[in-house]
C-alpha cells in the first residue's frame, strides 16, 4: 500500500471539509458528445471521463458503509495519481485551442471545463473513500525492487528471449516460446529501417524529426542502441517515411525502464498513421496505443479520426505487464483498411475497416504520455517499415522460390527471434499443401565482418530454419535441404541500413 500517515491526516481533513458535497452530489456529470478537432484536447477528456466513470461506479460505498476490496483499495490510489497528472495537464490542453478555429476553441474550452469538474470530483471523492475503508498507516513503502521495476541506463541487463539484438549470453537466455497461430508476416521490401547505428551516443537520430527531445542511448556493455522518447501529449517522434502502399508492416523493439506498481494507468504508448509527416497531427488519422500500468491489466486501444469524425474509439483489455518489464516487439500490419497489432506474439486489434476509403495515410508518429520524467522510459530500437502484400506460400507454389528478408535473427548468431515464425509457418502450408515437394533453404548474410564468417553463419541460419519446421511445424526433415552463401551474393548496395537489411535473407527454392 501507499497510503502513509501524512496522507491520512490530509484525508480527514478533506473528509470533515467535503463530505457534504459528495454526499449531495448524485446527479452524474454526463461525458460530452461529439469531438473539439483537437488530438490533445479529445484525448484530454475521454481519459478524464475515463476516470471519472472508474470512480463514480463507488458513489454509494462511502454513504452505505460498503467496505472497499484491496483491488478497489488500488483502483482508486491509482486513479487519484491519475487525477493529479491530469490535471497538472489541462494549462497545456488549453493553449493547444489557440489557433484553432473559433468555434472549436468554444466548445474545447466548454468540454475541458466539464472535464476538470469530473476530475474535481474524482479529487475530493477517492480520499473520502479511501479514508472509509481499513487501511493501515503501519503498512511498508514498496521495497526499492517494487518501486523500479529496472535499473538506469548503465545497469540493465538483456532480458533473454526478448528479440534484443544482442547475441551474448545466449546459452543462459530462457527457451523462446512460439505462438503457433502467430500469423504476422513482415513486408518484403524495405521501405525504411534504423537500428541508430551510424548516429552517435547522445544525439537524436538524423533520419527521424520531433518537436519535443530524445537521444540515442545504450545499455551497459550492448551494441544496440535506443532511441529514448520523451513523454508530453503533444510530443511526436516522426522517423522519414513521407509515401506508404496500401499494404505494409511496421515493426520495432521496445524497452523501458522504472515502469513500478504507481505507473499511470494513463501512462500510453502511441503509434499514428497520418496524412504527412509534419510535427502536427493531421485531421485524418488512425492510432494505436497500448497502456503502461504496472497494477492493473494494459488496454490496446484503436481511435480514428477522421474528416472530423471518430467512427473508432475502443479499448480491449490485455494483459502485458510481464512483457512490458521485457524488451517486446511490436508488430503493426496495414492491408488497405485493415489494421492488425501484435505485441510480441499476441494480437491485440484487428480492425477490418479501420482506415478511411478516401484519405492517404503516408506517415508514421510516435508518442508517448504520462510517463513520469525522469522516472518512467521508454526506448524503441530496430525500426522498420516495408511493402507488403506479397503471399509467400502463392509465390512459392507458381514461381518455385521466394526470398525474404523477414526472418530475422539475433547478431551474429542462427538464433531466430520469434517474430519471424509467421513466415516460417506459411511455408509449412506449402509443404502441407504439397506432399511430395522438396525445399532447398539458402541463407544469405550483408557485408559486416569476415567472409568466411558470413559464409558459416548463413549456413546455420538456413539450418535453423529446417529446424524450426521439423521441430515446430512437424515437416519430414528429408524433404528439406540447406545451403549458404555468406554474403556473396547481395541484392542491394551494403552501404545503407535499408540495402543490408534487404541482404539479409532466406531464399527457399522448389526441387
Amino acid at each position: 500500500m501507499r497510503t502513509n500517515a501524512l496522507r491520512l491526516a490530509c484525508v480527514s481533513m478533506l473528509l470533515l471539509l467535503l463530505a457534504p458535497t459528495i454526499q449531495a452530489q448524485t446527479k452524474r456529470i454526463k461525458r460530452p458528445r461529439g469531438s473539439i478537432g483537437v488530438s490533445s484536447a479529445d484525448r484530454f477528456v475521454r481519459e478524464s471521463f475515463d476516470l471519472y466513470d472508474k470512480v463514480y461506479r463507488y458513489e454509494s460505498y462511502a454513504e452505505n458503509g460498503t467496505p472497499l476490496s484491496e483491488d478497489d483499495i488500488n483502483v482508486l490510489e491509482y486513479a487519484l495519481d491519475d487525477v493529479d497528472g491530469l490535471l497538472l495537464s489541462a494549462p497545456n490542453v488549453v493553449a493547444d485551442l489557440d489557433g484553432a478555429g473559433a468555434l472549436k476553441q468554444a466548445k474545447g474550452v466548454l468540454q475541458i471545463n466539464k472535464a476538470k469538474k469530473a476530475l474535481r470530483y474524482c479529487a475530493e471523492t477517492i480520499p473520502v473513500l479511501l479514508a472509509g475503508s481499513n487501511t493501515s498507516d503501519d503498512e511498508p513503502e514498496p521495497s526499492e525492487s517494487e518501486e523500479s521495476s529496472q535499473g538506469s541506463t548503465s545497469e540493465t541487463e538483456t532480458t533473454g528471449g526478448s528479440g534484443t539484438d544482442n547475441a551474448e549470453g545466449a546459452s543462459s537466455d530462457p527457451p523462446v516460446t512460439i505462438n503457433t497461430k502467430y500469423d504476422f508476416v513482415p513486408g518484403d521490401e524495405i521501405l525504411f529501417t534504423d537500428d541508430f547505428a551510424a548516429d552517435f551516443v547522445g544525439d537524436f537520430p538524423a533520419k527521424w524529426n520531433t518537436n519535443g527531445s530524445g537521444e540515442v542511448v545504450t545499455f551497459g556493455d550492448e551494441s544496440t542502441k535506443w532511441l529514448e522518447l520523451s513523454s508530453g501529449y503533444g510530443t511526436l517522434f516522426v522517423p522519414d517515411v513521407t509515401s506508404l502502399p496500401e499494404e505494409y508492416t511496421i515493426e520495432f523493439d521496445v524497452r523501458t525502464a522504472g515502469l513500478s506498481r504507481k505507473t499511470s494507468s494513463t501512462a500510453r504508448f502511441r503509434i499514428s498513421l497520418e496524412e504527412n509527416n509534419g510535427l502536427r497531427q493531421t485531421d485524418n488519422r488512425v492510432e494505436l496505443s497500448v497502456s503502461y500500468p504496472q497494477y492493473t491489466t494494459n488496454e490496446a486501444r484503436i481511435y480514428s479520426r477522421i474528416k472530423g469524425q471518430d467512427p473508432i474509439n475502443n479499448g480491449l483489455a490485455a494483459e502485458l505487464r510481464e512483457e512490458q518489464l521485457q524488451i517486446h516487439h511490436y508488430a503493426i500490419a496495414v492491408n488497405k483498411r485493415r489494421v492488425r497489432l501484435w505485441v510480441n506474439q499476441k494480437k491485440l486489434l484487428d480492425v477490418p475497416r479501420a482506415l478511411p476509403e478516401t484519405a492517404i495515410m503516408n506517415s508514421v508518429k510516435l508518442n508517448i504520455h504520462t510517463f513520469k520524467d525522469g522516472v518512467e522510459r521508454l526506448f524503441i530500437s530496430n525500426f522498420k517499415v516495408a511493402k507488403g502484400g506479397l503471399d509467400l506460400r502463392r509465390t512459392l507454389l507458381n514461381d518455385g522460390q521466394v526470398s525474404t528478408s523477414g526472418i530475422l535473427f539475433d547478431s551474429g548468431s542462427a538464433s531466430i527471434k520469434p517474430q519471424s515464425y509467421g513466415i516460417i509457418k506459411q511455408i509449412s502450408q506449402v509443404l502441407a499443401q504439397d506432399k511430395n515437394m522438396k525445399l532447398k533453404i539458402v541463407g544469405h548474410t550483408d557485408s559486416d565482418g569476415n567472409d568466411d564468417t558470413n559464409l558459416s553463419l548463413s549456413k546455420q541460419r538456413a539450418a535453423a530454419v529446417k529446424q524450426a519446421l521439423v521441430s515446430i511445424y512437424d515437416v519430414d526433415g528429408s524433404r528439406l535441404s540447406t545451403d549458404g552463401k555468406g554474403e556473396q551474393d547481395p541484392i542491394a548496395d551494403n552501404s545503407s541500413a535499408e540495402g543490408k537489411a534487404k541482404n539479409r535473407r532466406v531464399v527457399f527454392i522448389k526441387e
